[in-house]
């Protein structure tokens, strides 16, 4: 998994960023203080100030069996960021119990809709936006069908974390979002050259003797 931060502002005039096992870190510098009290004071403070997240995962196009998709590694890389104050999962009418009993297992909250699934999550994004509880809308998708949603957050005021896969993430998606996600990518390059195996093994068969 990778971790791009392209620009998150509060912070940015005193911070570093780390890179540690192929994942880029946003570390708030801290200044050197011996007194254990101002210590504790100050991680009070930013305690008091962590940012609530509304977290929505389109279910359909990223909770599928090549994508290997962990929810709960998307909730820890999360905490880099915030709380997550609202975390829904969106399912079309074809799900299967198993897996909506999984997602409430995990702590998400199930959404299934018998309508178009990304119509309704585009629709509750759009309400989190205006929602003063939320600081960062976060969305774990790769279709540029959000791109709106993410501009219009954007224009709010809200900070934006969009998780995707390859193949087929949106390009307009990584572009716009403060920060991308990148899940599985050493899956995904499996995937890629077993198709790529395959493909030449076809040709080689294919080919008249």
């Amino acid at each position: 998994m990778r971790v791009y931060e392209k620009r998150y502002i509060e912070t940015a005039q005193h911070s570093t960023v780390a890179f540690t096992k192929g994942v880029f870190v946003f570390m708030p510098s801290i200044p050197h203080i011996k007194d254990r009290f101002k210590i504790r004071t100050i991680i009070r403070r930013r305690e008091k100030t962590h940012k609530g997240i509304g977290l929505l995962v389109d279910g359909p196009n990223m909770l599928r069996k090549e994508f290997q998709i962990d929810l709960e590694e998307i909730r820890n890389t999360l905490k880099e960021f915030g709380d997550i104050k609202v975390g829904r999962v969106y399912l079309n009418q074809y799900a299967s119990e198993k897996l909506v009993e999984a997602i409430e297992n995990q702590g998400f909250e199930p959404v299934v809709s018998s309508s178009d699934v990304d119509v309704r999550l585009a629709v509750e994004a759009t309400e989190l936006i205006f929602n003063p509880n939320i600081d960062i809308i976060a969305i774990v998708t790769r279709d540029a069908d959000f791109k709106p949603v993410l501009s219009k957050a954007m224009e709010h005021g809200k900070e934006t974390i969009i998780f995707g896969a390859e193949p087929g993430f949106s390009t307009a998606l990584k572009n716009l979002a403060d920060v991308v996600v990148i899940l599985n990518e050493e899956a995904a390059r499996n995937a890629a050259a077993s198709e790529r195996l395959v493909q030449n093994q076809e040709e080689v068969y294919s080919k008249p003797t």
